[in-house]
């Protein structure tokens, strides 16, 4: 009898032009060699402790990213979803800001709009919707959109990141005390937003005991 081969996926989510894209690489082996997928690979059982561990370091060494936040999607598995044989995969999903792809992360990954995606390889089309479906479900009622947002950021544009990831404008007086009832910001002494027509708004930071976990409330926003 043949070995279940058991792998890792990895969702990396990103916001480019107002709209969440995917990053992918080209797979440089076969099956599907040169084929755009997400970033996966092997569970080593004599090095990862658990499946957790097993993405942060798949993560990072494929796309040279560690997000700050990585959680658990679901398990895909079957006879039928790798041409190699019976597999499992368990996936995850991650969010991060679209410039730390860009400084930080592998020369080779490809960013791409999630509602655009076709000929991927494997079920991974299948995880992409599932992710996408977790984020916009999960973003109504926690902090989850923050980490598609830089170090620093206004309230103004964390609405704005609120709303691409809902893919619905959202209420300003609902968003405020939402986002006052989650407790998760803090303002940046002395540093303002300036530049732009309106006045200088206040730079808020993620509280340092938020930047690994969500604060979750009980009611979703509210759209307009």
């Amino acid at each position: 009898m043949s070995e279940i081969i058991c792998t890792v996926d990895i969702v990396l989510l990103t916001l480019k032009e107002e709209c969440l894209h995917v990053a992918l690489l080209r797979r440089e082996h076969e099956p599907f060699k040169g084929v755009l997928a997400l970033p996966g690979g092997y569970i080593h059982a004599e090095e990862d402790a658990d499946t957790h561990a097993a993405a942060v370091r798949t993560l990072q060494a494929k796309t040279g990213i560690a997000s700050p936040y990585l959680e658990q999607l679901a398990t895909f598995s079957g006879p039928g979803r790798d041409p190699r044989g019976w597999s499992i995969s368990i996936s995850y999903y991650a969010l991060v800001p679209e410039n730390l792809i860009g400084e930080a992360g592998h020369p080779h990954v490809e960013l791409l709009p999630v509602e655009r995606l076709k000929g991927l390889p494997f079920d991974h089309l299948q995880i992409v919707e599932a992710a996408v479906s977790r984020v916009r479900n999960k973003s109504s009622y926690s902090s989850l959109p923050v980490y598609l947002c830089g170090e620093a950021f206004t309230l103004p544009r964390l609405q704005a990141v609120y709303e691409a990831v809902l893919g619905e404008p959202v209420n300003k007086v609902s968003f405020r005390r939402k986002i006052d009832e989650l407790g998760i910001l803090e303002p940046i002494e002395g540093a303002l937003e300036t530049g732009k027509a309106n006045r200088p708004a206040q730079l808020y930071r993620l509280r340092k005991e938020y930047r690994d976990r969500l604060s979750l409330t009980d009611r979703a926003l509210n759209a307009r």
